[in-house]
């Protein structure tokens, strides 16, 4: 049986998307920020940590990426995409909707919605949707929008369900454990993920997707955080088709150690879209483990 910390309290989105991690034997385990989910993984009070590391309309989310980049390394092995459509839920005795409270995440994808369905409510940003739905019970505001799961767990009404600004927005979640790790095998749909803090000096972010792009690796997310202990430095939080037990991601990420002064790696895994990598002509794991046979032989002084 294995423990699953999440970003919680229980009803979030979060949750679902752990839930699809689970096994029958599994327990799912609440916390109530994100950094305080992935610690337990790295105090060993749980054995992974369900987060969730961006949002199609709103970006990443930067509570997991600063987690992430300090303490003790922590490496990705799955994730998860969920369709995000919210519940509005309130309590059976409200009048007139005041305040509706919500993730400011959350919020903000249904904005519009709000406007158009409770013109006179007013926007109260909370910690989770969850804890929203708490506050409403608890008769701190009258409304909250949540993930629909939520109402298994609160006794709440559903006032309106599948709302969404965006139809097709979507949230995507990293299952993170503590190494050593056995990674998942290459799918040919896959991705990696690493945090690398580059010098702060002209061109370098350049160079670090100069790497890339001469072995034909397509990036697939790009972000920039501030390091918190160290003004006008900044980490790349950076994804990539591919997986690191193929030879041309491997040559990439050595390239990288070489360039940076700090790279981390948070994992290779499949996609959870399934889409598969899109590899340039002379950029084949062939050509590249080709190449480095023409090179070892040329080493040993054999005919190149």
């Amino acid at each position: 049986m294995s423990r699953i910390a999440y970003f919680g309290p229980i009803g979030t989105f979060t949750e679902q998307a752990a839930r699809t991690f689970m096994t029958a034997d599994d327990e799912l385990v609440a916390a109530d920020t994100i950094p305080q989910a992935l610690d337990a993984v790295r105090r060993g009070e749980a054995d992974a940590a369900c987060v969730p590391v961006e949002n199609s309309v709103e970006g990443a989310v930067p509570a997991t990426l600063d987690s992430l980049a300090v303490g003790e390394p922590l490496i990705g092995v799955a994730e998860a995409l969920l369709p995000v459509h919210f519940s509005i839920l309130t309590r059976d005795d409200v009048g007139e909707i005041r305040t509706v409270a919500s993730h400011p995440h959350a919020l903000a994808q249904v904005r519009q919605w709000l406007a158009d369905n409770l013109p006179g409510a007013r926007a109260v940003a909370a910690g989770s949707t969850a804890a929203a739905a708490v506050a409403v019970q608890a008769g701190e505001f009258d409304a909250a929008v949540t993930a629909p799961v939520a109402v298994e767990h609160y006794p709440l009404k559903v006032l309106a369900t599948e709302v969404a600004d965006v139809r097709d927005a979507r949230t995507r979640f990293l299952l993170m454990r503590r190494p050593p790790v056995v990674l998942p095998e290459p799918t040919g749909a896959d991705r990696t993920s690493l945090v690398a803090a580059a010098a702060n000096r002209t061109g370098a972010l350049a160079e670090l997707l100069t790497e890339l792009a001469t072995r034909g690796i397509n990036l697939t997310r790009l972000d920039a955080r501030p390091n918190k202990q160290n003004f006008g430095e900044y980490r790349f939080f950076i994804d990539f088709e591919g997986h690191v037990a193929e030879p041309r991601i491997a040559d990439a990420l050595a390239a990288l150690r070489r360039r940076c002064r700090d790279v981390r790696f948070l994992g290779s895994f499949a996609r959870a879209d399934g889409v598969r990598a899109t590899i340039e002509p002379a950029a084949r794991n062939e050509d590249f483990t080709d190449a480095a046979g023409w090179v070892a032989a040329v080493q040993r002084g054999e005919q190149a």
